[in-house]
């Protein structure tokens, strides 16, 4: 009697998970198989089954990035429904919560700082961040109807989510939470 063992591969989405964890700790030259290998208790050829190198890697994790970024935070928005002050209220709660990678802002910041080295990642956040912004205008403009007011409260709302982590300031007896729900408040009215 012959005894056949499966191979059980490591799913192609751990690689790309543990990619985005290396890239959010240590940047993008963390990004190696073999480190990867090693957190994944498992062989560097178990990556070859999945990818052709590393760039191919690299593509795949920003392919998952941008898709958790924008389509996933937008269909989790809209599920909701309401109008756009709802909906608005629910991408804050959803970025204050850390669900998933709109709120994992070291994978944000990391990407960024990768993009400033790398015009392809460049041009691929510019695209993130055009689609980001797209999508705060429509919502915004659903309860403003001048333009200019539309694009200062998008460009303040962005501005205040990805700057908001570098920021180490008292807020005169406010808790950082407390003056987000401020900026929030403002930004609704």
């Amino acid at each position: 009697m012959t005894c056949v063992m499966a191979t059980v591969r490591t799913p192609r989405g751990s690689w790309i998970a543990e990619g985005l964890r290396a890239l959010r700790d240590g940047g993008v030259e963390a990004v190696r198989i073999e480190l990867l290998a090693q957190a994944l208790g498992v062989t560097r050829g178990g990556f070859y089954w999945h990818f052709s190198g590393r760039q191919a890697l690299l593509e795949d994790m920003l392919d998952a990035w941008e898709r958790d970024v924008t389509t996933a935070v937008i269909e989790k928005v809209e599920a909701g429904g309401g109008d756009a002050r709802t909906r608005l209220r629910r991408l804050f709660s959803l970025a204050a919560s850390g669900d998933g990678l709109l709120t994992d802002l070291h994978t944000d910041s990391a990407v960024r700082d990768w993009a400033r080295r790398d015009p392809a990642v460049a041009e691929r956040l510019r695209r993130v961040d055009n689609r980001r912004m797209d999508y705060l205008r429509r919502l915004f403009g659903g309860f403003c109807a001048d333009p200019e007011e539309v694009e200062v409260r998008c460009t303040l709302c962005f501005t205040v989510w990805i700057g908001n982590r570098l920021l180490t300031v008292d807020h005169g007896g406010r808790s950082a939470a407390e003056v987000m729900e401020l900026i929030q408040q403002r930004l609704l009215r």
